[in-house]
């Protein structure tokens, strides 16, 4: 299991922050990738929204705490690579994002609730229905 750093910075921001620190050009943020749609049915819904840490249920917190600690971890998977096969989430290379699991009261399997992390700073994604949808974990509310 590989635990991803949390402390590097995003392409486009390390970019823009060499750019200003070598060349003297500005600091231009990296673009936000626009939300994903998906239909369910004949609903379309974002795909990738955000959610304040204060609005994720406890067992998700006890994860992130997981997380930074490096573990242990309560399920063997956790940590493993996840493919974003469903392409909700940005695309990236393959090993840019890990997946763990966010318990579920009542559930004797790993039930449908994950945190996916990315390698850029704070990059953490709530989902509570198997990929089909993910928030942009917002760390400062």
């Amino acid at each position: 299991m590989r635990i991803p750093p949390r402390f590097t910075l995003a392409g486009g921001v390390a970019t823009a922050l060499l750019s200003s620190l070598l060349l003297g050009a500005p600091a231009a943020a990296a673009p936000t990738p626009a939300p994903v749609t998906v239909t369910v049915g004949s609903v379309r819904a974002a795909a990738v929204g955000d959610i304040c840490y204060s609005d994720l249920p406890s067992q998700a917190h006890d994860t992130l705490r997981l997380i930074d600690a490096g573990g242990p971890f309560p399920y063997r998977q956790d940590g493993s690579v996840f493919q974003n096969r469903e392409g909700v989430l940005p695309s990236h290379s393959l090993g840019y994002y890990h997946e763990y699991t966010v318990k579920t009261p009542g559930v004797s399997t790993r039930g449908a609730r994950r945190i996916v992390t990315g390698n850029a700073v704070q990059e953490d994604y709530y989902t509570a229905d198997h990929y089909a949808t993910f928030d942009l974990i917002d760390h400062d509310c």
